[in-house]
């Protein structure tokens, strides 16, 4: 028999649900976690966890969802749904779970509207707010084109245009150049309440040249700048109804920035600006509902990264996972190439600390598989 402990408990389903299940945690929140990993990290602080249908190659499998998470519900009174990545293309699946449980986050009408290319194109024209040029047809000149899969997340649905065959669930976006931005915000339906911003970057592959490869909080951010990016994602929240923990991602050059989409959903910088005094999955379910919420203050910079495995890994050897690393994998573990090892942390007093202790780490870390052969 399951002994409840004390507090109230949150429903989570994601691509990866460890972060998540750490804030809840935090936050003073029993996780109930569904994800594809079911990571040792992500046991040691759930009360139960179950596999998500679907897997990181093909998808969540949005048929099965709804079963699997009621029997992962099953004898608990949940308080709250909270979803991470791999529903942005669900809608209607995102919909159909707020009929079973109390979803904390944004609907699926909200979500299409913000991930919708033509819909949040025509927001940014009315607010002023740079935005690359898009189109559904392709373009004469795909070199300066990409292709990008419409509800995509994580950068390994981007393509360059050129070589890509169209398809209907894709659409072409402008390339540009700059230095990637993002911006942490809660939304309250009204307004955008910004945490703060980090820089990411990009771990390219074969066949995912914009794979998503990590980010670093920055220390600093410039105060005109966060005034101006304030305002343009006010305007947005108040346009779209968005609501909880979701980002912003924009392009930086020559002192300008253009915005390139919105993630409506807690996203992979929640590790970074995450506090134990102020929970941000705390501010995520209270501006749900329209209930008062502090925002963390940070000092100094951290960063993280995504280890994957270079190659085919045959079975992940048994080794000591160090304080600053999560998602850890079970020993044994088959892996293919480019599949996720773990999340790697580095800190520091500025984002140029921080990064060069990440690299470190990183090169430390992956000494452990690197003799592995299939």
């Amino acid at each position: 028999m399951l002994v409840k402990l004390p507090g109230k408990t949150a429903l989570i389903a994601a691509v990866s649900g460890r972060a998540l299940a750490q804030a809840a945690m935090r936050a003073g929140y029993r996780p109930l976690v569904a994800d594809f990993f079911c990571d040792l990290d992500t046991l040691a602080v759930s009360i139960r966890t179950a596999r998500l249908p679907g897997g990181l190659h093909t998808g969540v499998d949005a048929a099965n969802v709804p079963a699997a998470l009621r029997q992962l519900a099953d004898g608990e009174e949940v308080d709250c749904l909270v979803l991470g990545s791999g529903f942005e293309r669900l809608t209607s699946l995102v919909d159909e779970l707020a009929r079973g449980f109390p979803l904390t986050g944004n609907v699926g009408t909200t979500i299409a509207r913000i991930k919708d290319p033509q819909a949040l194109a025509a927001d940014c024209a009315t607010l002023g707010i740079p935005h690359p040029a898009m189109r559904q047809d392709a373009p004469t000149d795909p070199e300066n084109w990409l292709a990008k899969r419409a509800g995509g997340a994580g950068g390994t649905h981007v393509r360059d245009a050129a070589g890509s065959d169209p398809h209907d669930s894709y659409y072409y976006q402008q390339r540009l150049s700059g230095t990637p931005v993002s911006a942490l915000f809660v939304a309250d339906g009204r307004r955008a309440h910004v945490v703060g911003y980090s820089r990411q970057w990009q771990s390219p592959a074969p066949g995912a040249p914009y794979r998503y490869g990590g980010a670093v909080r920055l220390a600093r951010f410039p105060r005109r700048d966060a005034k101006m990016i304030g305002a343009w994602l006010d305007g947005l929240v108040e346009r779209s109804g968005l609501l909880g923990l979701c980002s912003a991602d924009f392009l930086r050059a020559n002192g300008r920035y253009t915005l390139l989409e919105i993630n409506p959903r807690p996203g992979a910088t929640l590790d970074l600006f995450d506090s134990g005094e102020a929970p941000l999955f705390e501010a995520h379910v209270n501006a749900s509902r329209g209930e008062p919420f502090s925002l963390p203050r940070a000092e100094g910079s951290v960063a993280s990264m995504i280890a994957y495995a270079p190659r085919p890994l045959s079975s992940l050897p048994v080794f000591h996972w160090p304080a600053w690393t999560a998602d850890w994998q079970h020993a044994g573990s088959r892996l293919e190439a480019g599949d996720p090892v773990c999340t790697v942390f580095g800190e520091g007093r500025t984002a140029a600390d921080a990064r060069r202790n990440l690299s470190r780490n990183a090169r430390l870390l992956e000494c452990n598989w690197a003799d592995d052969r299939p």
